[in-house]
């Protein structure tokens, strides 16, 4: 869609408010509410897609709480990186803190400043290069489990990718094998619903409270703590040049002046690093399979380029630039379904956002995935269209028409691993296997911390024709 189009569209379609100064943005009268108390609970993707029909810029009242919804590339500019020092972590984070402690994904300030400036290093490009090495031997590995299931029947793929990517996260980041730690995805599924409990009961049900739920997650935290405690003591000594992040956090916690606030600082920063390091990845190999399988004719194309650059080898870092449709692939993959689906911030400050008044103490809402679908900014936005990723193809899009990796200073440290991973990870599982949904089983999103699939994901194993052509025609 080009400029001169956009701009036919109007307003809605496109162009910032040109709201007066100072307006309170549009939205759903107060007899609305109970219906969206009901969605923010069971249905928080039709929530922000009811909200996205109103416009640009919405309030949506919620109790005794209002929501600013914006859902214009600026808006989102503005919020996360033009005025970023203005916003802190919003509603959902700040229940999560419950969950997660005070870690990268929910701390602020210095202390967050100094967390970034620790782990930073782990994730250079020049030190992601050299552990290409590692994630495609995990990614081998996988492979081989798959094929493992041929004719055997349905495979939870979505279980297969967390157990990847768990791998990936512990021989990359951490120097260590997490392989006996099977319990860490299952506990961290119990953290999510916590953590979407607490957003949505606005953390006035203490966790001590016996509620089943809660019972659940008091032992899934005890399991996560478990689970640093273990990875630290088996870094028994830590090498002053270690350059993991195990390494680098384990130093820091040393130069706290309080033991205590040391240990639970590093508890807390290895638990995010651990969920986050491993579940937006999975939940965005999973969306990709399930896409491929939903478009056979993306599926060969990319089998076709596997099999022309690798052949029958491992993918070396290099290859990751040959790979181009298959990246193309995955970035259109994350548009549909951005694992980071919603970015919650509040409003220290009093602002003004597309020419309406934000008050201080607001919540403030961008949601990549209704961004994303934005018409004014993606022809047929719900369709599956690698194409719109192709280098050559010249686009006007506005830079922040797409945030799959957030954007401003808490722009994603780990996206350069993750799109490795998931690069290396597609290609070679194309090449060799076809994984195919079961008739009749219903995909559908479930907006937790990240954008995961409702109850797994079973597909079966196929061998892959080795003459891709053929396939597509039979």
């Amino acid at each position: 869609m080009t400029a001169t189009t956009r701009l036919q569209h109007g307003h809605r379609q496109g162009a910032p408010a040109g709201a007066p100064p100072g307006r309170t943005p549009p939205g759903p009268s107060l007899w609305a509410t109970p219906g969206l108390l009901r969605k923010l609970a069971v249905d928080r993707l039709a929530l922000m897609t009811t909200a996205a029909r109103y416009g640009d810029a919405v309030r949506l009242r919620i109790g005794p709480r209002s929501l600013y919804f914006f859902n214009h590339p600026d808006h989102a500019k503005h919020v996360l990186a033009d005025n970023s020092a203005n916003y802190h972590k919003g509603i959902g984070l700040m229940q999560a803190k419950r969950a997660l402690g005070d870690g990268l994904l929910t701390s602020e300030g210095e202390l967050w400043r100094e967390q970034r400036r620790t782990v930073q290093p782990a994730f250079q490009n020049r030190r992601i290069a050299l552990q290409a090495g590692a994630v495609a031997a995990e990614a081998a590995a996988l492979v081989g489990r798959l094929r493992a299931r041929e004719g055997r029947g349905p495979v939870d793929v979505l279980r297969e990718m967390t157990g990847l990517t768990l791998g990936v996260l512990g021989r990359t980041l951490l120097d260590a094998d997490l392989g006996p730690f099977r319990s860490l995805g299952h506990a961290f599924e119990t953290v999510q619903d916590q953590a979407m409990f607490e957003m949505v009961s606005q953390g006035m049900v203490p966790t001590w409270v016996p509620l089943p739920k809660q019972l659940r997650f008091r032992r899934a935290r005890a399991e996560l703590q478990r689970v640093v405690d273990r990875l630290v003591a088996d870094r028994s000594t830590c090498p002053a040049g270690g350059d993991d992040a195990l390494s680098r956090l384990i130093v820091s916690a040393r130069e706290e002046a309080d033991p205590r606030v040391g240990r639970k600082r590093l508890r807390d920063e290895l638990v995010t690093l651990l969920l986050a390091g491993h579940e937006t990845t999975a939940s965005t190999l999973g969306w990709t399979f399930h896409l491929l399988d939903r478009h056979p004719e993306v599926r060969d194309r990319v089998r076709a380029e596997a099999r022309d650059v690798l052949g029958d080898r491992l993918p070396e870092y290099e290859d990751l630039h040959l790979l181009r449709y298959t990246a193309m692939v995955v970035e259109e993959a994350i548009r549909l379904y951005p694992p980071v689906w919603i970015l919650t911030r509040q409003a220290l400050q009093d602002d003004e956002i597309g020419g309406y008044h934000v008050p201080a103490g607001s919540d403030v809402l961008v949601c990549p995935y209704t961004l994303h679908r934005h018409p004014a900014f993606w022809d047929a936005p719900e369709r599956f269209d690698p194409g719109r990723f192709d280098p050559e193809r010249r686009d006007d899009r506005p830079r922040y028409a797409y945030i799959p990796f957030g954007a401003g200073p808490r722009f994603c440290v780990g996206n350069h691993l993750g799109m490795m991973e998931a690069v290396f990870v597609v290609a070679m599982v194309a090449r060799d296997l076809r994984l195919t949904g079961l008739p009749g089983h219903a995909v559908v999103p479930e907006p937790m911390l990240s954008l995961r699939v409702r109850g797994g994901l079973p597909m079966t194993v196929h061998p892959a024709s080795r003459d891709w052509r053929a396939e597509s025609r039979g």
